[in-house]
């Protein structure tokens, strides 16, 4: 055997990956947060494609029924608890070294896919509305959610706050707009300014501390008015419709609001010059 031969194995071991391989493979806490939230996701979407399949199955029209879409939203507000639990729980206990990479993936599914799907639900079997222009309203959220996602991880604020509508926030929006509004062509274009507000540079407060206390008992009372909503009990129609507008109004006035705040910052700055300038 030459020597060039008998090299050839250790070669080949060289190219191998070193280090505590195994301790990537080891689910925190925190994991299996992301994991649930991307198994409420995936039972979100699982829930929504049932209800089209059984109308197929019994060979009637499909019309969306408020217990499939109460259902998949409830899925998907528990998926965004378990987004803004995952975080905390990694800082108090311990984070893998796949924590991140998992987040993202389960806010994919859950804040990109899973909405994206329930718009082609909502408006795609509508015959009264371009199936085409549905589909790019829900490709739209999905691609935005997946810009947005990857924009958080490479680019950092300096003041600390998101960069663009955050997606689960944004996924809610799209929810709000579907449980408001019958499908029409009009009431496909908000999905667009939605898309575009997740991938916008305007900053949006990072829930700490009360904020995230508030986030959480939103999402609680969401829960609860979700369910009355489907259940069909008396008030469900209001209560959905007001959370829903609270919610909608709720991401159309913070971008005026940084707006506001930082043309007041400029004008200070000027106001600061000019007198320095004397």
């Amino acid at each position: 055997m030459t020597t060039a031969d008998a090299s050839w194995p250790l070669d080949e071991t060289d190219d191998e990956p070193r280090g505590p391989v195994g301790k990537a493979f080891r689910l925190s806490a925190a994991d299996s947060l992301s994991l649930g939230n991307a198994l409420c996701g995936f039972l979100s979407v699982c829930v929504l494609a049932w209800s089209a399949i059984r109308a197929l199955q019994e060979h009637k029209p499909f019309a969306a029924d408020p217990r499939f879409f109460g259902t998949a939203v409830v899925l998907l507000l528990i998926g965004a608890t378990c987004d803004l639990f995952d975080g905390l729980v990694a800082r108090k206990f311990r984070a893998s070294a796949m924590g991140a990479e998992l987040d993202n993936l389960a806010d994919v599914i859950s804040f990109g896919f899973a909405p994206a799907f329930m718009v082609v639900i909502w408006a795609g079997f509508n015959p009264h509305i371009s199936f085409p222009l549905v589909m790019v309203a829900a490709a739209s959220v999905l691609l935005a959610g997946v810009i947005r996602l990857a924009r958080f991880a490479c680019v950092k604020t300096k003041s600390g706050d998101f960069m663009g509508l955050p997606i689960p926030m944004g996924a809610m929006t799209v929810v709000a707009v579907v449980l408001l509004f019958a499908p029409s062509t009009w009431t496909v274009l908000p999905i667009f300014g939605i898309a575009y507000l997740m991938v916008s540079r305007i900053e949006y407060p990072k829930p700490k501390g009360n904020l995230a206390a508030a986030v959480l008992a939103w999402m609680m009372i969401n829960v609860a008015c979700l369910t009355i909503w489907a259940a069909g009990l008396a008030g469900g129609d209001t209560l959905i419709k007001v959370g829903a507008i609270m919610q909608i109004a709720m991401v159309s006035a913070i971008p005026l609001r940084v707006l506001m705040f930082k043309r007041e910052k400029r004008r200070e700055r000027k106001e600061a010059e000019s007198l320095s300038s004397f």
